[in-house]
């Protein structure tokens, strides 16, 4: 290039070609750096956010289900609480399942202490007591809530001598376990030098409704 003969003009073009080369290069590498943010943001960023981002909304469940649960336990733990005495209550008068099957054994060994013989036992189906204003339910509408205990009639042949049957009574009503004698006849055995009696009747226990529904 001729220094002589340059001017104003030809500087001015140059810088300026220079300058917009500078400028181009620059939004170029911009753009560029703006592409590899978005590209690496949904790329790797955006799940990992996401993920966070669950796992912390699942975090916050589990901490409210925890503490529905702790409040449960707390009123669960108050119903058991004041139930228990009405339980406790209730299974000193009332017989379990087991102890209805065990009924002869038991019975039997106040017989045997008082000179008895029993010689018929015999249970019969439970009847379910409904709760107060509950009407009687046919079987198949009956549902275990309705019902506030069950009787079990049990019918009975006891033989011995009659002191040894007042006493064996006097031994039954002691126990815990409710238990009454709802129907009775007694009759002398003839032609019995020992002055036997045979005692025949219905006694009737009472049953929790969970065990017999």
């Amino acid at each position: 290039m001729d220094l002589k003969n340059i001017t104003m003009s030809d500087l001015k073009a140059k810088f300026s070609g220079a300058a917009d080369k500078k400028t181009l290069v620059k939004f170029g590498i911009g753009f560029g750096a703006i592409i590899i943010f978005l590209i690496i943001y949904y790329a790797i960023l955006n799940p990992m956010v996401k993920e966070r981002k669950a796992k912390y909304e699942d975090k916050l469940l589990k901490e409210n289900e925890i503490s529905q649960f702790e409040n449960e336990i707390i009123q669960f733990k108050a119903r058991i609480k004041k139930l228990k005495p009405e339980f406790e209550d209730s299974s000193t008068l009332f017989h379990s399942k087991a102890e209805v099957e065990d009924l002869y054994q038991s019975l039997s060994k106040h017989a045997g202490v008082n000179g008895l013989v029993i010689s018929k036992i015999e249970k019969k189906k439970p009847i379910p007591v409904m709760k107060d204003g509950v009407a009687n339910q046919s079987a198949e509408n009956l549902t275990a809530d309705m019902v506030s205990y069950y009787k079990i009639p049990v019918d009975y042949e006891i033989k011995g001598k009659f002191l040894g049957y007042i006493k064996f009574k006097r031994a039954v009503s002691k126990q815990k376990k409710m238990l009454n004698f709802d129907k009775e006849t007694i009759s002398i055995v003839q032609n019995d030098s020992t002055g036997a009696i045979i005692a025949k009747g219905e006694l009737t226990i009472v049953g929790l409704p969970n065990d017999f529904f």
